[in-house]
């Protein structure tokens, strides 16, 4: 028998061995990546967290740290800042990303810093915290939905189309104003009438809108003008058995039941399915003030020589502005019945020109078919265009002619503005993230018809 040669060969070179183990740790690395959200993700979140937790509540918002704050995150995105104070105490930061073509109309981005109150013992998480629920991926605060997730959104889709190398043609700008919460008086009411504002150049205009509860991102195209007034009774005062005609308490109910039998009225037509909230007259009733107070309650055998009733009434586009008036003086508070009334704030439905302030959202508007076609390449569906059933600062944009969209990318999401246990969805924010990426990015390259400044140079 012959001799064999019986060394026996490696079943690996070291090579293979170095690639085993590297494919190995690939694999492991995908498995972690698909099992929990990207670091940049979980950045994102955590700066909307940040933001969140800044006391910005009205009557006492914290401006100084929200402005402190977002400045911060605007250096990191690359953007320029400003600060302006139109009020002492009432600061508004003005950012921009400067386009290569800064002749064109630019695209503004609005939101407000300040929130409403809340109640922290009736909500499940307190309302500064920006508790992330780790079962249900919902994050709690107060301006969760209203508006703090759309200033964010913005910033965070910047910074993503920066570091894709993204340049926009037109200028950018995104504003954090104060006071929305409570009229927006001291704040976008008196940006778009400076200096400042006039500068910008401004095009287009988005502001927030509501979240959906179905797969539909809503947009709003106009909205309803608030009528806070209130209707004074007056009567002479009587011991609380007599009965007679003409007290201030009865006149008061006759005027209060003649105001409910519209509001039914009103509100049958959005039961029915017949017309949206946003096209009927809302009221209702803000307070009922009557009686002579004690230290432990009222006096109950005086009838009162007052009363007083406060009414938020919103008035659609559509409304016809005359006939309320007259329903108003002759029926809701007629003087014959020693009734009075007084307008707390009473906003026009027509914009400086005399034309209901609505934004066309047809085919007429190049601006709407771009915010649409941006939202669909991005994944989204956009719901028929609405008429917001509140007030926004988008208001004071059309009042001077500009066209502005309400729009906040939030669907599958319960409506809790102003609500206990306002949320919203880590994955739903992150997703309106990406689509504000993709409108940006429309829109900052929108040639809008014309020939810039730039452009003939060029030529």
């Amino acid at each position: 028998m012959g001799t064999r040669n019986l060394t026996r060969r490696p079943s690996s070179t070291p090579m293979a061995t170095a690639s085993t183990a590297l494919l190995l740790s690939l694999a492991l690395l995908a498995s972690v990546m698909a099992a929990s959200p990207s670091s940049s993700d979980a950045d994102a979140i955590s700066r909307f967290q940040e933001y969140l937790r800044i006391d910005t509540a009205q009557p006492a918002p914290d401006y100084a740290a929200a402005v402190a704050f977002l400045r911060e995150q605007a250096a990191a995105a690359g953007l320029e800042a400003r600060t302006l104070e139109l009020v002492a105490g009432k600061p508004l930061l003005l950012l921009r990303w400067p386009g290569r073509r800064p002749s064109l109309p630019s695209i503004l981005l609005n939101s407000h810093t300040d929130v409403v109150p809340s109640e922290p013992h009736k909500w499940d998480h307190l309302p500064f915290s920006a508790a992330l629920d780790e079962a249900s991926g919902r994050i709690y605060a107060r301006g969760s939905q209203d508006m703090k997730c759309v200033g964010m959104q913005y910033l965070e889709a910047i910074r993503r189309l920066r570091s894709a190398g993204f340049v926009p043609d037109r200028n950018i700008y995104i504003t954090f104003v104060p006071d929305e919460e409570i009229g927006g008086h001291q704040g976008a009411e008196l940006f778009v009438s400076s200096k400042e504002f006039k500068e910008m150049n401004v095009g287009l205009v988005l502001d927030e809108g509501l979240a959906s509860p179905q797969e539909e991102y809503r947009v709003f195209y106009a909205e309803r003008s608030p009528w806070w007034l209130t209707i004074k009774a007056k009567g002479a005062p009587g011991h609380g058995a007599k009965l007679y005609d003409g007290s201030a308490m009865e006149n008061l109910m006759k005027s209060m039941e003649a105001i409910r039998r519209f509001r039914t009225s009103q509100f049958d037509l959005v039961k029915s399915g017949e017309k949206a909230e946003g096209d009927v007259v809302s009221v209702n009733f803000a307070y009922l003030k009557a009686g002579t107070p004690t230290p432990t309650g009222f006096v109950m055998n005086l009838q009162p020589s007052e009363a007083e009733v406060g009414l938020d009434i919103r008035i659609p586009p559509s409304a016809h502005v005359e006939a309320l008036e007259r329903r108003l003086v002759e029926e809701w508070a007629p003087s014959s019945r020693n009734l009075t009334f007084e307008f707390k704030q009473k906003m026009s439905v027509l914009d400086n020109f005399g034309k209901p302030a609505i934004t066309p959202a047809d085919s007429t508007n190049p601006w709407w078919l771009l915010l649409e076609e941006a939202v669909k390449s991005a994944g989204g569906k956009p719901g028929k265009p609405e008429i917001f059933p509140a007030s926004t600062d988008a208001r004071y944009f059309r009042k001077i002619g500009l066209p502005a969209f309400g729009f906040s990318p939030m669907a599958n999401t319960p409506i809790l503005l102003h609500d206990h246990n306002e949320f919203l969805h880590k994955d739903e924010y992150l997703k309106g993230i990406g689509i504000y990426e993709s409108i940006i990015r429309t829109l900052a390259t929108h040639k809008d018809g014309a020939k810039d400044d730039e452009s003939r140079a060029e030529l």
